[in-house]
């Protein structure tokens, strides 16, 4: 009903409801965009551009807002959503002349192999079970509670080998450079 209301002033142009519904929005909804796109400035710039967008539909007339955190998280995903379209669309320009595209292919290819192999090697290093947490948690994609009963463990046990793993994983990988 407050929500309502600070809508309904808002609409009518009262700037003092329209900054409290910014100043009790702003960081939800940047943690929303953030973890969307995961680069501040581009964050920064949605949060600022859903802000105009959802302002100017609500002084346009249109209160049938329930909640605006959700309206305004709506906004800024379908305006994340334009932009990963416009990018998508225009690609990266490449010159196949700077490319090398056999040169690039031979030192990709060398390096993949070199990078497997070293991660291979830091794999087999660790235990049974932390390898098999590895394996079905990150390679194969496979949910904590699938892994668990694949395992034949509690949930809290393969988050914690996960863990483990992954720790002991990173210093070995970091021992061995």
């Amino acid at each position: 009903m407050l929500e309502k209301a600070k809508l309904l002033r808002a609409q009518e142009g009262d700037i003092k409801s329209i900054e409290e519904i910014c100043s009790s929005t702003w960081e939800p909804l940047y943690r929303f965009i953030y973890h969307l796109v995961q680069n501040r400035e581009e964050a920064e710039d949605i949060t600022q551009e859903t802000y105009v967008r959802a302002l100017s539909k609500v002084q346009s007339g249109d209160t049938g807002i329930d909640s605006y955190v959700s309206y305004l998280k709506a906004v800024s995903l379908n305006i994340v959503r334009d932009r990963w379209r416009r990018k998508k669309r225009r690609g990266i320009t490449i010159s196949l002349d700077d490319a090398k595209p056999v040169d690039a292919a031979v030192e990709n290819a060398e390096a993949e192999v070199l990078q497997r192999d070293f991660i291979e090697s830091a794999l087999n290093k660790l235990n049974e079970e932390q390898r098999s947490v590895i394996e079905l948690r990150i390679l194969k994609g496979y949910s904590v509670a699938e892994t668990a009963k694949i395992m034949d463990k509690k949930d809290g046990t393969v988050r914690v080998i996960q863990y483990r793993a992954l720790k002991n994983l990173a210093a070995l990988m970091k021992s061995d450079r």
